[in-house]
């Protein structure tokens, strides 16, 4: 594995590291908490987004519009079986979710939980960094590469992991102060 192929396996690590963090409730509503809930969609499984429309009609609401009425038991049932902690309400037409305004300690407690998520994708991209170190250890032992080279790549690779580090240091941030300031 080269530098550019490490630099596309980073940037798929920090794209679903963004994802992840898309789910975290942050105190207002957003469609990203329950559109990849499963329903029981007429005997299989089916992601909410691809059987429903979601619309955030205010801040601290989600609305949930099946395709076909038939479901709405279904996506009542899977938000109760989840872990959001919200109580759905069915009108007939649509699954409404109310969302309480978080206490400080929940906010705390989803600060450290970013926190998690955030060392759990560092080691990634420290596990990714030390792939190719080795590849390049290898090298330099079989005499495939100069000395030189070696330490340039070397000295490479740790830019591109620095840097990658960075962004999801920048992202942990940004998404800690979305805790605490909604």
């Amino acid at each position: 594995m080269d530098i550019p192929n490490l630099k596309s396996d980073l940037e798929k690590i920090i794209e679903r590291f963004k994802k992840e963090l898309s789910g975290i409730r942050v105190g207002r509503a957003t469609s990203q908490l329950v559109e990849d809930l499963k329903v029981d969609y007429y005997g299989g499984q089916s992601s909410l987004k691809e059987i429903a429309q979601i619309n955030v009609p205010d801040p601290r609401t989600i609305m949930i519009h099946p395709w076909s009425k038939d479901t709405l038991v279904n996506v009542e049932k899977a938000i109760n079986e989840s872990d959001l902690n919200l109580t759905p309400n069915n009108n007939g037409e649509a699954v409404i979710l109310n969302l309480p305004p978080m206490t400080e300690e929940q906010r705390l407690e989803l600060i450290k939980v970013v926190g998690k998520k955030a060392e759990e994708y560092r080691v990634k991209i420290r596990q990714s960094r030390e792939k190719i170190k080795e590849e390049l250890n290898e090298q330099k032992k079989e005499a495939e590469i100069s000395e030189d080279d070696y330490f340039k790549q070397e000295e490479e690779l740790q830019k591109t992991v620095d840097a990658f580090m960075q962004e999801v240091d920048t992202i942990r941030e940004k998404k800690e102060d979305e805790i605490k300031t909604l």
